[in-house]
C-alpha cells in the first residue's frame, strides 16, 4: 500500500495526532535496526514509534494510531531518497528568504526601489571613482611617513589611506610588510590557511599605478586585508576550516570579495575559522590569541581577529551566526561590526544558517569598520535575503541627539553565588564532581566580578561625555529555546556530511561539536522548528518596540543579548574597553573555548553597543564617539 503525503497527513489527523513526528527520528531508529541486522530491510516498527514520540515530546500513541501511521511513515521516509539523490551543494538556499520584520529604518534609507540599488552596485566602475577622502595638497604636505614601513603595522585604515593618497608610502611596500608579518607570526598564532601572495602583489602594483595617476577608488584603495576562509576566492582553496574540505575551490569570487576588489583593497590571505564556523580549532590546529598565545583566539572568525590584533592586516572580513565576530573580537581586543541581517550579501560564502548568517568587518577602529561596510553593503541580486538598505559613514553626525539606553540588570551587582551542597550518601566520585563544579563556579564569579569594574567605568565615562543613560531590559522570551533553529538549518546545510559519514573527518568530535549537533538536529520536529520561528517573530517585534524607546543600548558582551540580537537581526559593535591589570584572575589550565573572560592579566576586555534594525550608521557614529573618548583601540599586544 502506498500513501501520498496528503493521504498520510489525513491519516495522522484521523488518528488524533496534532503534531507529526520529525521523519528523521524514524530514519535514525530504522537505520540502527538495519545495522543490528544488516541483511534485513529497514523497517519502521510500533516500538520505534514509541521511542520517536518520546524524543519528539508528544504521544504516547495508542496501538490503533500506530497501526494507522506505519504505511504513511514508510512512504514519507522513502521520499527522502529522491531529495538526497539531488546532492545539493551548500550554496543552494531553501525556497524562502528571511527578512526580519517589525523594525523601522527611518534614517538609514530603506530604498523604495530595490532594482535601482542593485543596479548601482552592478554598474560600479573598476577605477576612477571619486575619492571619498580628499586630503588636499596642504594636508598631503603635512603627512609624514614613519622611517620604517613596519611602524605602520597597527595603523588604522584611515591613517594608511592618507599616507597612500599623499604618495608617502606605496601599496606594494605595505603589502609586502603584511605578508612578511604573517609569515613571521603565523607559526605562533596559526591564523593563516592560504596566503594569496601572487594575487596581492598584482593588486598592490595596480593600486600604486592608479593612485599615482590620480585615480582614487576611495579609502580602501591599496589597503591589505584578509578573508575568513568561508569566502570563495577564485584560484585558491576555500576550506571552511574543515577536514575533508582542504582542497575545495570555487570558480567565482564571493560578492564581498568582488566589492573589495572594486574598492581597490588588496587581499593578502585567507584566514582560519573553526571547522564549519564553530570555535577556533581548524584542520591545521588552533588559532591563538596574540595577547596570550597559550589561549585560543575564540571563533569562529578566529584567524580574522587574531591577524588584525597582531598587526598583520588593516582589516579582515568575518562572519557571525551566533557570536563569531563578537567572541574573537572580545578576546583579541579588536573592533568588530556585526551588521543588521541582510545588509551584506552572502553570495559565495559558506552557508551555516540561512536565517542567521551575517558577514562583517573586524578592524582596529569603528571608523575602519564603517568604511569597509560602506564598500560591501547592498543587495547583489543573488542573495535574496539581502535588504535594499543604504549605508553611509558620517563621522560628523551629531550623536548627542541619540537616546542611549543600558541593560541595567547586566550592570547591577551580581546575586549571591550558589554552590552545590553535599547530598546524603554522596560517593567519593560524586563529591569530586561537585567540588570541581563549585570551584569552576567560584572561578567564573571571580572573573566576572573583576571585569564588572570595567563595565561600570564605561557607564561613568559615558556620563562624563554628557550621555543621559536610560535603564532598559531585554524582552523576556525563551531565547535559548530558539537556538535549535540554527542547528536545524546547519544540519540541513551539511546533510550529506552526516549521511556519508564524512563528519568523522572534522577535527572536533565532542558533544557540543558539529558532528553530534547535526545528528541531534535530525530529531528536531518540523512543527517545533516552525513554532520556534513564530516565537522568533514575537522577539523581532518586541526588539523593534524596545528600539523605539532608545536608539542605542550599551551592554557587556554577554550571552543573552548576543543570542537575542542574532535571532532578531539587530546590529552590534564590539569594541575594546581596556586591559586587565596584573591582579586579574589567572586563566584556567584548560581553555575549553566556552568563555571569553578567561584571558588573565594584560588581556583586553570589551563592551558592546546595539541598535535598531538597519540603524547601523547611528550605531557606528555613537560607538566611534566612545572609542575616540577612550582610546583603547590604540593598544596592541607585544608579539616578540
Amino acid at each position: 500500500m502506498t500513501l501520498n503525503r496528503r493521504a498520510f497527513l489525513n491519516a495522522c489527523t484521523t488518528a488524533g495526532i496534532a503534531s507529526p513526528l520529525l521523519p528523521g527520528i524514524l530514519f535514525t531508529l530504522a537505520t540502527q535496526a538495519q545495522e543490528a541486522a544488516p541483511a534485513a530491510e529497514p523497517k519502521i516498527t510500533p516500538e520505534m514509534l514509541d521511542q520517536a514520540a518520546a524524543l519528539a515530546g508528544i504521544g504516547p500513541f495508542t496501538p490503533e494510531q500506530k497501526a494507522m501511521m506505519l504505511d504513511g511513515l514508510k512512504d514519507q521516509r522513502d521520499s527522502y531518497a529522491a531529495i538526497r539523490a539531488l546532492k545539493m551543494p551548500n550554496s543552494v538556499p531553501p525556497a524562502f528568504a528571511f527578512r526580519p520584520q517589525g523594525a523601522t529604518a527611518e534614517s538609514n534609507g530603506v530604498s523604495s526601489n530595490c532594482d535601482a540599488v542593485i543596479n548601482a552596485f552592478l554598474d560600479m566602475p573598476d577605477a576612477s571613482l571619486a575619492c571619498i577622502a580628499e586630503i588636499g595638497e596642504e594636508r598631503a604636505a603635512s603627512i609624514v611617513a614613519p622611517r620604517r614601513i613596519e611602524d605602520l603595522a597597527f595603523a588604522t585604515v584611515k591613517e594608511l589611506s592618507e599616507l597612500l593618497a599623499a604618495g608617502k608610502i606605496t601599496s606594494t611596500a605595505l603589502t609586502k610588510m603584511c605578508l612578511a608579518r604573517m609569515k613571521r607570526y603565523d607559526a605562533k598564532l596559526h591564523f593563516v590557511i592560504t596566503l594569496t601572495e601572487e594575487r596581492a602583489l598584482a593588486q598592490a602594483k595596480a593600486a600604486d599605478a592608479e593612485i599615482a595617476a590620480g585615480k582614487c577608488r576611495g579609502p580602501l584603495h591599496g589597503i591589505p586585508w584578509g578573508a575568513k576562509d568561508l569566502l570563495a576566492v577564485k584560484g585558491y582553496p576555500t576550506t571552511w576550516g574543515a577536514g575533508g574540505f582542504e582542497h575545495q575551490s570555487f570558480d567565482e569570487d564571493a560578492t564581498v570579495v568582488q566589492r573589495l576588489d572594486a574598492a581597490g583593497a588588496v587581499l593578502v590571505a585567507k584566514f582560519t575559522l573553526g571547522a564549519l564556523a564553530m570555535g577556533d580549532k581548524w584542520f591545521g590546529g588552533r588559532t591563538r590569541n596574540p595577547w596570550n598565545p597559550t589561549l585560543g583566539s575564540s571563533g569562529s572568525s578566529a584567524g580574522s581577529a587574531s591577524a588584525v590584533a597582531a598587526g598583520c592586516v588593516a582589516f579582515a572580513i568575518g562572519s557571525e551566526t551566533l557570536g563569531s565576530i563578537s567572541s574573537p573580537s572580545t578576546r583579541c581586543g579588536d573592533t568588530g561590526l556585526r551588521p543588521s541581517f541582510g545588509i551584506v550579501p552572502r553570495t559565495g560564502a559558506m552557508a551555516l544558517s540561512w536565517t542567521m548568517d551575517k558577514l562583517g568587518p573586524i578592524a582596529r577602529s569603528v571608523e575602519d569598520c564603517a568604511l569597509v561596510l560602506e564598500a560591501i553593503h547592498g543587495p547583489d541580486g543573488k542573495d535574496l535575503s539581502a535588504a535594499p538598505i543604504y549605508f553611509s559613514w558620517n563621522s560628523g553626525f551629531n550623536w548627542k541627539q541619540l537616546r542611549i539606553g543600558y541593560l541595567k540588570s547586566e550592570f547591577d551587582p551580581l546575586p549571591p553565588l550558589k554552590l552545590a551542597d553535599p547530598t546524603p550518601n554522596e560517593s567519593a566520585e560524586e563529591r569530586q564532581k561537585r567540588e570541581a563544579a563549585n570551584e569552576e563556579k567560584k572561578a567564573w564569579r571571580a572573573r566576572r566580578e573583576y571585569d564588572r569594574k570595567y563595565e561600570q567605568a564605561a557607564l561613568d565615562k559615558l556620563r562624563s561625555m554628557g550621555v543621559n543613560l536610560i535603564p532598559v531590559e531585554l524582552p523576556k522570551l525563551p531565547w535559548d529555546a530558539m537556538v535549535p533553529l540554527l542547528t536545524a538549518e546547519a544540519a540541513a546545510a551539511f546533510d550529506d556530511l552526516t549521511l556519508s559519514g564524512h563528519d568523522k573527518l572534522l577535527t572536533e568530535q565532542g558533544p557540543y561539536d558539529w558532528p553530534n549537533q547535526f545528528r541531534i538536529a535530525r530529531l528536531y520536529p518540523a512543527v517545533e522548528y516552525i513554532q520556534a520561528n513564530r516565537a522568533r517573530t514575537l522577539g523581532i517585534q518586541q526588539a523593534a518596540e524596545l528600539f523605539q524607546k532608545v536608539d542605542i543600548i550599551v551592554t557587556p558582551s554577554t550571552d543573552t543579548q548576543l543570542i537575542m540580537t542574532n535571532l532578531t537581526g539587530n546590529p552590534a559593535i564590539i569594541l575594546p574597553n581596556g586591559l586587565r591589570g596584573p591582579d586579574a584572575p589567572k586563566p584556567p589550565a584548560i581553555d575549553d573555548g566556552n568563555h571569553d573572560d578567561i584571558g588573565g592579566p594584560g588581556t583586553p576586555v570589551s563592551l558592546t553597543f546595539l541598535a535598531g534594525l538597519y540603524q547601523d550608521a547611528k550605531l557606528a557614529t555613537f560607538a566611534h564617539a566612545y572609542q575616540e573618548a577612550t582610546g583603547f583601540h590604540k593598544l596592541h599586544p607585544t608579539l616578540d
